[in-house]
């Protein structure tokens, strides 16, 4: 492919993609997926998937076009066209009935089932067709979607915002706010890409907080999960806000039968939702969580901690992704608070890593955030590891 035809196609896929996020957490468990239509050089249509049970991208500029295609036209779109009839039709023949003769696309569908299918398909009918414009950025797109239809599991993310020498406050516990305005306004942003939201009894008990997303002046709330294995958020008198505020009923306890099953009922009587994990410790067995989002049809959940929280997801190897915001600020003490700790790490080579890694700038912050991988040998250091 020449340099020019590359750039024009890149071009073009770029706007895809602007068009893709308008439906970012709207389309769950479906990707994100965005659409145009060039002729002559100029975009004549765009589309987006606006929502779960609603037209693809594809489809939508095909009928916001609203006449056939002229000769030459190409299509472009974010992720590879579907093949399967599924609740909308297939875009592929949709795309074949309108006569479009090269179609450009981003990312291949990560589904096994159907992986280049429609590719396929597409090619066999005498489509011409050209994949893998700005692959990486349309795969990175639709993280969530990527692992559930590859794994049939949720992803498990976590965030941490950490200085320069990864700890997350000071010894005497202040920690607000290490990084700026704009970094936290993105953390809105990937609160309201998630289904779901998490944290640990501590953090609910020390900061109260609400969990909802707050983008564009506009609040929307997710389901919220707080772990819990001895109920010790309904021991206090306090009323927290997670049980209190209008969205309490998207609210959902994760404890154990040690928490007793008044403080359950209490919970309940105040419209919380409680799943109660049968577990030999305080601790909720994370399979058996994952299997009880698969049931609920929660694809992906977005962990803020705290330390104690992310370090035994990752010492029992669950979590499946990680942002890291760092901000230019060192503190240098040995007793400031650390965010990762528990694991015996002797050797690089024995490292956890992050693979297909992204990284954005907020102002002097900076985000990290990639897929987690671990070792074969990931040694956790006993004398260290905590029970939630």
């Amino acid at each position: 492919m020449e340099l020019f035809e590359r750039r024009t196609h890149e071009r073009f896929m770029r706007r895809a993609l602007e068009l893709a996020r308008k439906g970012w957490g709207m389309t769950h468990p479906n990707p994100m997926v965005g659409s145009v239509i060039v002729e002559q050089g100029e975009v004549v249509a765009e589309g987006f998937h606006e929502k779960a049970g609603e037209p693809h991208a594809e489809i939508n500029a095909l009928q916001h076009l609203g006449r056939m295609p002229k000769p030459g036209a190409v299509l472009y779109v974010t992720l590879e066209p579907c093949s399967t009839e599924g609740r909308t039709g297939a875009c592929v023949a949709a795309i074949l009935a309108a006569g479009i003769t090269h179609v450009v696309a981003g990312a291949t569908d990560p589904n096994p089932v159907h992986s280049g299918r429609g590719f396929e398909l597409l090619r066999a009918a005498g489509v011409q067709v050209t994949s893998g414009i700005l692959e990486d950025d349309c795969g990175d797109l639709n993280l969530i979607f990527n692992h559930w239809i590859v794994t049939r599991s949720p992803l498990i993310a976590a965030k941490a915002a950490v200085t320069l020498d990864g700890k997350i406050a000071t010894r005497t516990n202040d920690s607000q706010w290490i990084t700026g305005e704009l970094a936290r306004a993105d953390v809105h942003r990937w609160r309201r890409l998630f289904p779901a939201i998490a944290v640990g009894a501590g953090t609910v008990i020390s900061d109260n907080p609400s969990l909802t997303s707050r983008v564009d002046g506009t609040v929307w709330c997710p389901v919220r999960f707080v772990f819990d294995g001895l109920l010790r958020t309904v021991v206090d008198k306090k009323l927290l806000k997670v049980y209190t505020d209008e969205y309490k009923d998207r609210t959902i306890v994760v404890t154990t039968p040690h928490g007793g099953l008044g403080y359950v009922r209490k919970l309940q009587a105040m419209g919380v939702q409680v799943w109660n994990i049968n577990s030999p410790t305080v601790r909720a067995p994370l399979p058996e969580f994952r299997r009880l989002c698969v049931e609920a049809g929660i694809i992906g959940v977005y962990i803020e901690g705290g330390a104690q929280m992310i370090s035994e997801l990752i010492q029992t190897r669950q979590l499946d992704y990680l942002f890291v915001y760092r901000a230019p600020i060192l503190l240098g003490d040995d007793k400031a608070k650390t965010v990762f700790k528990g694991l015996r790490t002797e050797k690089l080579a024995h490292a956890v890593q992050l693979q297909s890694v992204r990284h954005t700038s907020f102002g002097p912050d900076q985000l990290m955030h990639g897929r987690v991988v671990y070792p074969d040998k990931l040694q956790v250091d006993e004398t260290t590891f905590s029970i939630g």
